[in-house]
């Protein structure tokens, strides 16, 4: 495996809602094994950033490359991103009445790899890495997320990937809803599944999420641009002082963002 295929490397990424510009050249390289916060204001670009690596149709790439596994995964469809290995998990995860948890798994699961996969040795994979999450078996039999409470549906994006084995996965504000003890057993389900083999953006707007888990790298991204790149200390920095010092016009962010 080269050096290239361990890594997301994002470069000069441009995107566009409706004719707005929302991302205004982002730079950010993710490798397999590193955990990465990218933190910021409402409105600075973070779920936008998500959804157009993931594929979504709404945001409009103007211009810039996202590179995987030697690929620019901006030419490929959202299910061949998914194939290659990347995994979002949703903000606010979709209620789907009458597709249960294991069939849906198991669908998700022939599609990742492209082989069939039988009901019983899909059912081997799930359990296995429910034990391993320490979850409770019956929660495969419910409908998809309907009824779930928010932890429970963010604890079940961790289930997806760690049986889908994904290799870039983008958490879009996986704290948001969770209370105290939700957001410690999804953090843990994470940092279970953080390796070697898995490459993780989590995206937040608080520090208390990386309280459970402990970034590499942290970024700020304001109006667009990643204006400061650190270590965890910039985390406990921004708890502190706010994005104002991003956000506010003043020479020295000029200079980082030119």
């Amino acid at each position: 495996m080269t050096d290239t295929d361990k890594m997301m490397k994002i470069h000069g990424l441009r995107v566009s809602v409706e004719g707005k510009e929302i991302l205004k050249g982002v730079n950010l390289e993710v490798r397999k094994g590193e955990v990465h916060a990218l933190m910021g204001p409402n409105g600075s670009g973070k779920s936008t950033l998500a959804n157009t690596l993931l594929g979504h149709p709404k945001y409009q790439v103007t211009s810039g490359h996202v590179w995987f596994k030697g690929q620019d995964v901006l030419t490929l469809p959202p299910d061949e991103r998914a194939k290659l290995g990347f995994f979002l998990a949703f903000q606010y995860p979709m209620e789907i009445p009458g597709i249960r948890l294991n069939n849906f798994l198991r669908l998700a699961l022939k599609a990742r790899r492209g082989t069939e996969v039988t009901p019983i040795e899909s059912w081997r994979i799930i359990q296995a890495k429910m034990n391993d999450l320490q979850m409770d078996k019956y929660f495969a039999e419910r409908y998809l997320n309907e009824g779930f409470s928010g932890g429970e549906k963010k604890r079940n994006e961790v289930l997806q990937m760690a049986v889908l084995e994904s290799e870039m996965a983008i958490l879009d504000e996986t704290d948001s809803g969770l209370d105290i003890d939700a957001l410690r057993i999804v953090s843990e389900g994470i940092n279970k599944l953080s390796g070697p083999g898995m490459g993780i953006l989590l995206i937040t707007h608080y520090q208390r999420m990386l309280s459970y888990i402990e970034p590499d790298f942290v970024h700020v991204l304001v109006d667009g641009q990643v204006v400061r790149s650190g270590g965890k200390e910039l985390a406990l920095e921004l708890e502190a002082k706010g994005y104002d010092q991003f956000t506010q016009p003043n020479p020295t962010l000029q200079e980082v963002r030119n």
